[in-house]
């Protein structure tokens, strides 16, 4: 029996599923190390920000901290639905998105769920659109935020280096 080809959103949702939520523990993974079979060494964004405390997401490094970088990615994942749903083409703030750097506990623990909120949001549009004609503007809106999560969970495993 031949199998149907992946569809383009669904690839993308691959990656980007990887990149926020990790690897499926003890699969092969596409770019980040594998997640061991029992749950641990996963390395995607949620565990990698869950894994700390509001103390080291405030920490300064080199001018940003880890809270800005994730809040920063929140709020990419959040324009690119609403570029993409809602033709919403700004202006956005993005310096002013890295803003404020530092969290306290409470703050620290609703930023963490702003992400998973905009990941969420990001896969939601995603499957909305997968049976509609394949659109480059849609899979280069969704490809451009794989890229950018992958680019500031890079970042933040980087710092996480620094504040642990």
């Amino acid at each position: 029996m031949t199998q149907a080809p992946q569809h383009p959103i669904d690839g993308i949702l691959d990656i980007l599923k990887e990149a926020v939520e990790g690897g499926t523990p003890g699969q092969p993974t596409s770019f980040l190390d594998g997640t061991r079979a029992d749950g641990s060494g996963n390395h995607g964004l949620i565990a990698t920000l869950d894994g700390l405390d509001d103390v080291q997401a405030s920490h300064d490094v080199n001018g940003t901290s880890i809270a800005g970088q994730a809040r920063h990615a929140a709020f990419h994942m959040e324009v690119i639905v609403r570029w993409e749903r809602d033709g919403d083409r700004g202006p956005f703030d993005w310096k002013g998105s890295f803003l404020p750097s530092q969290v306290s506990a409470d703050e620290w623990a609703a930023l963490r769920q702003r992400v998973r909120a905009a990941y969420d949001g990001v896969v939601a549009f995603a499957r909305s659109r997968r049976d509609a004609p394949v659109d480059g503007d849609v899979t280069g809106g969704l490809s451009g935020a794989v890229a950018h999560v992958a680019y500031h969970l890079g970042a933040i495993r980087q710092m996480v280096k620094t504040v642990s």
